[in-house]
C-alpha cells in the first residue's frame, strides 16, 4: 500500500475539501497534525474501503497526514500515538511502513503488541514488523495465536516462520491438548508446515 493509493481510495470521503486543506496545512504548518488528527472521523469517516482492503476511511487520512508532514515523521508519529486513542493509535501503526522513520518507530510496536487490544496487535504486525527482531517477533505471533487474532494479519509470515516458532507452537499445542482445548485452525496449519519432513508428529495427527 502506498499513500497515493490511499489517497485514489479516499476519493469518495464525505468532506474531501477538508482532507485536502488539512494536508496542504500539515505540509506548511505541521504543528496543525495535533489538530486535524482526532477530527478525521468526524470529517471523513470510518466506513472500509473498498479500493484499500484492510484500512477504513479514517486510518487512511491519517496515515496521509503523517505522510504530508515534511520532517519529524517519528516524533509527530510517536505523539499522535501516545496521545491518541485506540483507533488513532491504529491509524499512526498502520502508516509506519509509509513514513521515511527506519526503524525508529519500533518502540511503538512493542508497546502495542503488550495490550489486550487485538486490534492494535494486528495492525503492529503489518509490513513494518519487519523492524521487530527475531524473539520479539515470535511473541508477537504466539500472542496472535493466544488472543485469536488471525495469522494472515502477520506479514511475512511464511518468509519469517522458523524451527524456534514450530518449538514454541508445538509447546502450546501439547498444552492446549493436555487441557482438553483445540488450537486454532491457522496456527495448525502453519505448525504443520514447520514441522513437515521433521520426524515430529503434526499438530493434526498428536
Amino acid at each position: 500500500m502506498t499513500a497515493d493509493h490511499l489517497r485514489v481510495a479516499l476519493g469518495g470521503v464525505p468532506d474531501p475539501d477538508w482532507l485536502d486543506e488539512a494536508l496542504r496545512q500539515v505540509a506548511t504548518d505541521p504543528a496543525t497534525i495535533t489538530r486535524f488528527f482526532p477530527a478525521v472521523g468526524r470529517r471523513c469517516g470510518r466506513d472500509a474501503l473498498p479500493d484499500a482492503p484492510g484500512w477504513t476511511a479514517d486510518e487512511a487520512a491519517r496515515a496521509l497526514l503523517l505522510t504530508a508532514l515534511p520532517s519529524d515523521h517519528a516524533g509527530y508519529a510517536d505523539a499522535l500515538y501516545r496521545r491518541g486513542d485506540a483507533a488513532e493509535k491504529r491509524a499512526v501503526l498502520k502508516a509506519l511502513p509509509l513514513l521515511p522513520i527506519g526503524a525508529a518507530g519500533a518502540p511503538l510496536l512493542h508497546d502495542a503488541i503488550r495490550t489486550n487490544d487485538t486490534r492494535l496487535v494486528a495492525a503492529a504486525l503489518g509490513p513494518y514488523a519487519r523492524h521487530l527482531d527475531a524473539a520479539a517477533w515470535r511473541q508477537a505471533v504466539l500472542k496472535c495465536v493466544f488472543t485469536g487474532v488471525p495469522l494472515a494479519v502477520v506479514a511475512d509470515l511464511d518468509s519469517r516462520a522458523d524451527g524456534e516458532l514450530a518449538v514454541m507452537l508445538g509447546g502450546l499445542a501439547d498444552e492446549r491438548h493436555a487441557a482438553g482445548r483445540d488450537m486454532p485452525a491457522d496456527a495448525t496449519d502453519l505448525l504443520d508446515r514447520l514441522t513437515a519432513g521433521s520426524g515430529r508428529p503434526t499438530a493434526r495427527e498428536a
